[in-house]
């Protein structure tokens, strides 16, 4: 078998104090590949199984062999993206020398290159600034359609995408940031209590950046970091006011993204103008669904269930963490 691919060249100061956790479920190899590859030799890379069939998990612990620095946990059943980034990162903070940053990926994201260092910097830049920074993310590229994601920003009243040139050097203050590339201090995501994993998988990322706003915490989107990465299954492109990328999911998705608006909906820290804004596209969803998507039955079938689940007396809830129990907890765990 040949030696590591990634062998460090020359990589910039602090990376080593940088860590990865990547969450994979029946991964593409080659996409994993091309994670591994764009990551970091010197920082810690940790890839977390959600129970891949047994072939995938085999690809996944050749591929993993082949790259310095990578540690693999196995799930014996799909625990959600949550669960599973919690207990990546978790076990980050049980070294002896824990990193200070974690980045968050999903197993198709790929950074191009000296990206990762970009939101290394700017985080830094930001805290030497003054600014309460709790989280930065990159701009997303879609690689079927070329088309950026764009930054969610707010004012009381509106929701809306600000799309900055990708040679900008400027941070954008964000409302919201995507999971996939969210760079977070290992300190802060454990003293908020790490993400809300009855909410399993979509909207995770949502709900985390509330309450990470709701601390008080800065959100900001690194147009100079530059992240490929897919929304849904699929996408598609279209013209609405300029031109979008629209994700194309499973009746199942439709079901936790349905689930989870919903519930974040009767969460009093959530925003009155993301919850607006969710029920309008929510209701463009089921349109576009109704009228263009596969299998536009169980799709409809699966948001409907989903707005059922969510809106149950009992909903599933996770209040927000309290800061001095998660000290308390963290301060225990090393004694």
């Amino acid at each position: 078998m040949s030696g590591p691919k990634n062998q460090a060249t020359q990589e910039p100061a602090g990376l080593s104090r940088l860590a990865t956790v990547t969450v994979t479920f029946n991964p593409s190899q080659l996409e994993l590949e091309a994670q591994l590859q764009a990551l970091p030799t010197s920082s810690i890379k940790i890839i977390v199984d959600n129970a891949s069939q047994p072939q995938h998990w085999t690809e996944i612990e050749t591929l993993a062999s082949q790259f310095k620095n990578v540690h693999l946990i196995r799930n014996d059943t799909n625990l959600g993206l949550a669960a599973a980034i919690n207990r990546g990162v978790n076990w980050l903070a049980t070294l002896t020398t824990s990193p200070e940053l974690v980045l968050l990926l999903d197993q198709d994201s790929v950074p191009q290159p000296a990206s990762v260092a970009t939101l290394l910097a700017a985080f830094k830049h930001l805290q030497s600034e003054g600014h309460k920074v709790g989280c930065v993310g990159p701009l997303l590229t879609d690689p079927n359609t070329g088309l950026t994601h764009g930054f969610h920003q707010s004012s009381r009243w509106r929701w809306s995408r600000a799309y900055p040139q990708i040679d900008s050097t400027s941070p954008v203050p964000c409302s919201n940031l995507n999971g996939s590339g969210t760079l977070v201090p290992i300190e802060l995501f454990q003293q908020l209590g790490g993400l809300d994993e009855t909410l399993f998988i979509d909207h995770v990322d949502t709900e985390w950046a509330f309450r990470v706003m709701a601390y008080g915490y800065g959100l900001w989107g690194i147009p100079g970091a530059v992240f490929n990465h897919s929304m849904g299954q699929a996408s598609i492109r279209f013209w609405l006011f300029g031109w979008r990328v629209w994700p194309v999911r499973s009746p199942s998705r439709h079901y936790y993204l349905y689930r989870n608006a919903t519930i974040l909906m009767r969460r009093s820290y959530i925003p009155t103008v993301w919850k607006a804004w969710a029920v309008a596209k929510l209701l463009l969803t089921t349109g576009v669904v109704a009228m263009t998507g596969p299998s536009r039955i169980q799709q409809i079938k699966g948001m409907w269930h989903g707005i059922k689940k969510g809106s149950q007396k009992a909903p599933l809830y996770r209040p927000i963490a309290s800061p001095n129990k998660s000290e308390k907890r963290q301060k225990h765990k090393k004694a």
